[in-house]
Formats: structure tokens, sequence, C-alpha cells
């Protein structure tokens, strides 16, 4: 997931995104933890997404 595309979103939404992520964090984590997870980049990848996005709703909570 891009910034720019983060950016063009609403807080609402960006909001939405976040918890969607946060569940599909968890779900990369018991896979990984009952080995099932064969490629273990997705978790560094949706960690940044979530920075990517808690960032931004920052950003933009501040400008508001």
């Amino acid at each position: 997931m891009k910034a720019n595309e983060l950016r063009a979103k609403s807080p609402a939404e960006l909001q939405q995104e976040l918890l969607a992520m946060l569940k599909a964090q968890f779900g990369l984590r018991m896979q990984h933890a009952t080995q099932q997870l064969g490629n273990t980049n997705q978790l560094g990848n949706v960690r940044r997404d979530i920075a990517r996005i808690r960032t931004i709703l920052c950003q933009k909570v501040k400008q508001s």
C-alpha cells in the first residue's frame, strides 16, 4: 500500500483500514506460531503498512 493512496482517504476510511490490517497481522502471527506461514516477509510488510496508516492518520488529525 502506497502513502499516496492512503493520503487520498478520509480519517474514517483510514481507521477502517487500520482495523483490517491489525486483524491481518493477528492472523499472520497465528499462522507463524503454528508454522503454517510460508512467506514470513508478509509480517514485515503488514507492520510497515500499519505504521504508514498510523502516521498519515496522525498527520490528518493534526491538520484538522
